[in-house]
């Protein structure tokens, strides 16, 4: 992954649509913490994990002032979907030009069965309610990466 913000360095601003296609930046979320999170595809299995379980943990997040964002280059329209599907309590934005995937290092050369490719790779961000990275995750892996960034939140936040 290249180009990833670092911890300490202002968040890079964005400017996309939610699954409702409404416009969101950052500026959005004055005076809350942002999970910012990248993943591949609507509906696979990883995601669905990835998004279930922050979802699940959705009011923990809450009780903390922070708003949790799934990011993909699936369309609104795939976003309400996957919502409905599954119940989902997150808001997940569209980012088909890869815009936003870029800006955060997440847009990557991959590497299947022999085969190169351009992809997302999954990583999350901490964002900070005065806009500076807090933490960041890169090459997540899904199984308990959710109560992970709520552990490192609860213990930034107590700070």
């Amino acid at each position: 992954m290249t180009n990833i913000p670092q911890i300490g360095q202002p968040a890079p601003n964005f400017s996309t649509s939610d699954e409702n296609d409404n416009p969101v930046t950052l500026s959005n979320f004055k005076s809350k913490w942002i999970v910012l999170y990248f993943y591949p595809k609507d509906d696979t299995p990883g995601c669905t994990t990835e998004a279930k379980d922050f979802s699940e943990l959705y009011q923990d997040f809450s009780v903390l002032e922070a708003r949790i964002l799934g990011v993909s280059p699936d369309s609104g329209k795939s976003h309400c979907k996957f919502i409905s599907k599954h119940n989902l309590s997150i808001i997940l934005l569209s980012d088909p030009e890869h815009i936003l995937t870029e800006a955060y290092g997440a847009w990557c050369l991959k590497k299947f069965m022999s085969k190169e490719y351009m992809g997302v790779v999954r990583s999350t961000f901490l964002i900070s309610p005065d806009r500076i990275i807090a933490y960041a995750w890169p090459n997540v892996k899904t199984k308990g990466h959710a109560q992970a960034v709520l552990t490192k939140l609860r213990e930034l936040a107590a700070t």
